[in-house]
């Protein structure tokens, strides 16, 4: 199968890390150990976020206080290759005799976007309430929110509608063996004005953006992977299930929260809605698992009583 895998930024750089290269080139190895794996038996087109990488970025910035700092597309575009070439790296090393391919791509939003007028993206690392006051001091043009116990910054993040490197895309995995990686940070943002393209002080969802590029480009499957095992009806609640298999409609009835499960639960239920397969949401480490439905949430179009879920032991199992 074409298989679509969508890595969030927080797994490369986990939340609490230091933001170090090292730290995040082993956890990039422990990925790619992964997504090899997937790779023996289906061809992966892999994307991943960039909002911790980002976020450094935006604060190296600051150490040039005579320079007009970098807009967020130009930090976008950075952190795409610097996350694609140690994947690329790592993913050669777990597959020698295989091809990998980074591509730079572009996302297209729309520039009346209500998301501009409302920032919600977390990018960055975590800061204290008093840290948060004192960036806002220094940075009177950022917005910062809450994020569990800890704040971080927060940007706009418009709706991707189309990935503009889709025919090089194409083409590329036309021949049916190579790994591509791209899509980094849901795309490098660009807006279309009078026909030319600008770039846009955004950052997109990738998980959104990766239901768009699978879709596109006729995946059969897109894995969303994360820190969590399966979705859970209620995170944290002691009565809380882990959710096995389920429809799109099915999912949509827990009304999981915006700051957590909800992009990806959304993500993964219009791609099966846009006349995908399956979409699987699960851990990083299980990705071989997820895809053959035996471990995970899976989430399908037709599927017995809509909803089934993992057993009490198979919780306490962690499957």
């Amino acid at each position: 199968m074409l298989v679509v895998v969508a890595l969030g930024g927080n797994a490369i750089l986990q939340r609490g890390e230091p933001l170090e290269c090292s730290v995040q080139r082993e956890n990039i190895r422990t990925a790619a150990r992964s997504i090899a794996k997937l790779a023996e038996n289906h061809q992966v087109v892999l994307t991943h976020g960039n909002g911790p990488q980002v976020g450094l970025l935006a604060l190296m910035n600051e150490a040039y206080s005579d320079v007009a700092p970098y807009p967020l597309d130009a930090l976008g575009a950075q952190t795409q290759g610097m996350i694609g070439f140690m994947f690329e790296q790592e993913l050669r090393n777990f597959m020698p005799d295989r091809k990998v391919c980074t591509v730079s791509t572009q996302t297209l939003v729309d520039p009346q976007d209500p998301a501009f007028s409302d920032p919600d993206k977390f990018v960055g690392p975590v800061y204290s309430k008093q840290q948060a006051e004192e960036l806002l001091k220094k940075n009177p043009g950022w917005a910062i929110k809450a994020d569990g116990k800890y704040f971080r910054r927060v940007v706009p993040s418009p709706m991707p509608s189309e990935i503009l490197e889709l025919p090089s895309l194409r083409h590329l995995l036309s021949s049916g063996d190579i790994t591509v990686i791209c899509g980094g940070g849901g795309g490098i943002p660009v807006k279309r004005i009078n026909g030319k393209l600008e770039g846009v002080e955004a950052v997109i969802d990738k998980d959104r953006a990766s239901r768009v590029l699978a879709r596109d480009i006729g995946a059969d499957a897109l894995l969303i992977l994360t820190d969590v095992a399966a979705v859970a009806t209620q995170y944290g609640d002691p009565a809380s299930q882990d959710i096995r298999l389920a429809t799109p409609d099915k999912m949509d009835s827990f009304g999981f929260s915006a700051g957590s499960m909800g992009p990806k639960v959304e993500a993964a239920n219009g791609f099966v809605r846009d006349g995908g397969k399956l979409s699987g949401i699960g851990s990083l480490e299980q990705a071989a698992e997820i895809i053959e439905g035996l471990a995970g949430t899976t989430i399908k179009a037709e599927v017995e009583n809509e909803i089934q879920y993992y057993s009490s032991i198979e919780q306490a199992a962690g499957f």
